[in-house]
C-alpha cells in the first residue's frame, strides 16, 4: 500500500498542478492508527499544521478523536469541521487568541507559568459562560533531543517551547489537568522510550496528579519499517505506571504517502556544459512544496531514478524566478518532453497548509481519489480571486 513509487490513477487524467489525495492510502494509516489505539486505550488527534483537508475529515473522524491546534483559526476549522476534540497550543496567546480558543477549545495548553497566570481564569470565565467544558494543560521541555535539524528541535538549546524542570513551579498546578511536549520529527518508537524515561525521572512528583500526558507528534507510525509494537508497549506501560490517559498527536502518520503533487512539462532546455538538462514544470518548488527548500529534501518522482542511474538525466525546476527552485537531478529511462507529467510522492503532508502565491504561480487543485470508483474528484480549484484576495 506504500504510495512511494506507484500512483493508482491515471496522472494523465489530472488537470495540473493538482494534489492528489488517495483515500485509500489514507484509510490504509488509519488501520494501523486504529490498532494502536485499540492495543493501548490511547487517543490520537490529527495535527493540523500537518494535514487539514477538511474533506476527508469524516474519514478521518471514524478513527482519530480530533485535532491539535496552532492557533484560533485551526481550532476554529477543527471545531466546525472534524467535530471530536479540539487541543490547542501556541508559544504564546494574545487576549483576543483566548476569546476565541475559550469557545472552540476543549483542551488549552500554556506554553510557560506566566501565560498561564495571565489567560487562565479569563479562558475558564468565558467558556463558563457559554456552558462549555475547558480543560488546562502545561508544554513542558524535556530537554532530549534526538538528532533532530535543529530548525524542527524544539528541545534545541534556548528553545522558547516547553517549561524546562529546573523552571516548573510545581506549587502553581491549581486546574491543570495534563502534561504535553513534542520532541520528534519523522522518527521511530526507540527515540519515544528514551524520551519518556528522561519526563519520568525529571517529572515523575507531577505525574501522578495529572489526568493525561501528551506525547506530541513526529512519530511516524505508518512508515513500513515503524515499530508499532514498541510504540503499544511504551504507551500502555506508562498509563499503567502513572494511571493517565495518553494522548498522540501526529500529522505526517496520518497521511503519509497518501498523496502527490501532479504537475506537467513546460519546456525542456537544452543542457549547459557540464550540467544536466533543465526541465521546467508548471508547480512550483517554494510556492508549492516549501518544505524541499526548508529541511531540505530531494522528493521522489514516480518511474525516476538518482542522477546517472538512468538514460536521461534532467534537473527539474519550477515556474517561478527564484533561481533556487528546484526539485533536484533525477534520471528517466526515456527524455522528457513537453506534457508529459511527473508525479511527486508524499505529498498530502506540510503541502496545502504551507503553499503560497509567490510570483503568482496557480495555486494547485485539490482532487481526492476514490480506488473503489476509480473516480477523481475534484475538491477545490484556484483563481485569480484567491490571490486576490490575500494581497489586500
Amino acid at each position: 500500500m506504500n504510495g512511494r513509487f506507484a500512483c493508482r490513477f491515471d496522472p494523465r487524467r489530472v488537470t495540473t498542478p493538482a494534489y492528489v489525495v488517495d483515500k485509500g492510502l489514507l484509510q490504509h494509516n488509519l488501520a494501523i492508527l486504529a490498532r494502536v489505539k485499540e492495543a493501548t486505550g490511547c487517543k490520537i488527534l490529527l495535527a493540523l499544521k500537518c494535514f487539514a483537508m477538511f474533506r476527508v475529515f469524516p474519514i478521518l473522524a471514524e478513527v482519530l478523536d480530533g485535532v491539535c491546534c496552532s492557533s484560533p483559526h485551526e481550532a476554529r476549522l477543527g471545531r466546525e469541521e472534524f467535530g471530536r476534540e479540539v487541543h490547542s497550543f501556541a508559544a504564546a496567546f494574545s487576549e483576543t487568541d483566548i476569546a476565541d480558543l475559550a469557545l472552540t477549545s476543549d483542551h488549552l495548553v500554556f506554553n510557560s507559568f506566566a501565560q498561564k497566570r495571565r489567560f487562565q481564569s479569563q479562558a475558564a470565565e468565558i467558556a463558563g459562560q457559554f456552558g462549555h467544558r475547558l480543560e488546562f494543560g502545561l508544554r513542558i521541555n524535556p530537554e532530549h533531543s534526538e538528532g533532530a535539524n535543529p530548525l524542527y528541535d524544539p528541545c534545541a538549546p534556548g528553545s522558547r517551547l516547553g517549561i524546562r524542570w529546573q523552571d516548573f513551579l510545581a506549587d502553581q498546578l491549581d486546574g491543570i489537568s495534563g502534561l504535553h511536549w513534542h520532541n520528534l520529527c519523522e522518527q521511530d518508537a526507540d527515540c519515544l522510550e528514551r524520551t519518556v524515561t528522561v519526563v519520568e525521572q525529571n517529572f515523575a512528583s507531577i505525574l501522578p496528579h495529572m489526568r493525561y500526558v501528551n506525547f506530541g507528534g513526529g512519530h511516524h507510525i505508518t512508515r513500513e519499517d515503524y515499530d508499532v509494537e514498541r510504540l503499544i508497549t511504551i504507551v500502555k506501560r506508562f498509563q499503567d505506571r502513572w494511571g493517565v490517559q495518553v494522548y498522540l498527536e501526529p500529522g505526517e502518520a496520518v497521511a503519509l504517502n497518501a498523496g502527490y503533487l501532479v504537475a506537467s512539462v513546460l519546456d525542456v532546455q537544452p543542457a549547459h556544459p557540464g550540467t544536466a538538462t533543465n526541465v521546467i514544470m508548471d508547480a512550483s518548488v517554494p510556492a508549492h512544496m516549501p518544505d524541499v527548500l526548508e529541511m531540505p529534501y530531494r522528493p521522489h518522482i514516480i518511474g525516476s531514478g538518482e542522477s546517472g542511474e538512468k538514460a536521461f538525466t534532467c534537473r527539474i525546476g519550477g515556474l517561478s524566478c527564484l533561481a533556487g527552485d528546484v526539485a533536484g537531478e533525477y534520471a528517466f529511462n526515456q527524455p522528457l518532453k513537453v506534457d508529459d507529467r511527473l508525479v511527486f510522492t508524499d505529498m498530502a503532508i506540510y503541502t496545502m497548509v504551507k503553499n503560497n502565491t509567490f510570483n503568482g504561480v496557480q495555486l494547485p487543485a485539490i482532487m481526492l481519489f476514490h480506488p473503489e470508483k476509480d473516480e477523481l474528484e475534484l475538491v477545490r480549484s484556484f483563481d485569480y480571486q484567491d490571490f486576490r484576495n490575500r494581497l489586500s
